[in-house]
């Protein structure tokens, strides 16, 4: 079997794809870092092309605010809020209006962000998508999360958080952030897929995988690991509390491979 393909296929049977007239269908796609979102929804855009249906794919980390705001975020909130990942770190209001633009059936340009410049990239590279778009896969290590109880919030989870985020300021702005504006960019979901990793100890060598790719311009080993220590929290919750939920949960060796394959059927989430 092509693990590749099933999978893909998995995700492209999520779409509507002989509804013509059902509007735009949203498929969020959960994974921690180096799960291999980017591709597979790529993949799946690709698929759907051949089908005759208009697809297109949007990460989250598109939408994250450029560096001089998040440099205010920082001064105004906590000095951790310069490192985009986290929720708060995203411009929320930009993604609501794109996906009321794509449902009203409009042309937009989806964003990029330039992360060799910490930046968003200018306009004229953003992503042009005609109008009557029909699937929009939208990516990203915390699409579709929930937040935390407050109680679990309390305690530091990494030697990280307990250094540089003693207080739970970062913490608990993130999570407050993410029950709020996140919710209701999360609302607009028709499917929800988790690629799920077999434990968070995983992420770090996949995202190491990533900065090899990079060469001399990746992250070393302590600040890679650093890094890696933003996401700890909320993908252990994810890795905890999605699958329950999800369209489809997708199980994931160490090295990737695809274990299996969950699918819940039910009705549209909207």
């Amino acid at each position: 079997m092509d693990e590749d393909l099933s999978l893909r296929d998995a995700l492209v049977d999520l779409a509507p794809q002989h509804d013509r007239k059902g509007g735009l269908h949203v498929i969020g796609l959960c994974g921690g870092q180096g799960a291999g979102k980017s591709t597979l929804a790529a993949k799946a855009v690709q698929a759907l092309a051949q089908r005759g249906v208009a697809a297109a794919a949007l990460s989250l980390d598109d939408l994250y605010l450029t560096r001089a705001e998040r440099n205010g975020l920082a001064e105004e909130v906590h000095p951790l809020f310069r490192t985009r990942g986290v929720p708060g770190t995203h411009d929320v209001d930009l993604g609501l209006s794109l996906l009321a633009a794509l449902d009203r059936g409009e042309g937009v340009r989806l964003p990029r962000f330039d992360k060799a410049q910490d930046d968003r990239a200018a306009p004229d590279a953003w992503q042009r998508v005609d109008p009557g778009l029909r699937v929009l896969l939208f990516e990203g290590w915390c699409v579709g999360a929930r937040p935390q109880q407050a109680a679990a919030l309390v305690e530091p989870i990494n030697r990280f958080e307990a250094e540089e985020d003693p207080d739970g300021i970062w913490r608990r702005h993130a999570n407050a952030c993410l029950a709020g504006p996140y919710q209701q960019l999360f609302a607009r979901l028709d499917r929800l897929v988790l690629l799920a990793a077999p434990s968070f100890d995983a992420i770090l060598p996949w995202r190491r995988q990533q900065e090899q790719g990079l060469g001399s311009d990746g992250m070393d080993q302590d600040q890679l690991t650093r890094f890696v220590q933003h996401y700890e929290r909320l993908t252990r919750h994810i890795l905890t509390e999605m699958p329950g939920r999800a369209d489809l949960v997708a199980r994931l060796s160490t090295t990737r491979a695809l274990v299996e394959l969950v699918r819940k059927e039910r009705p549209s989430r909207r």
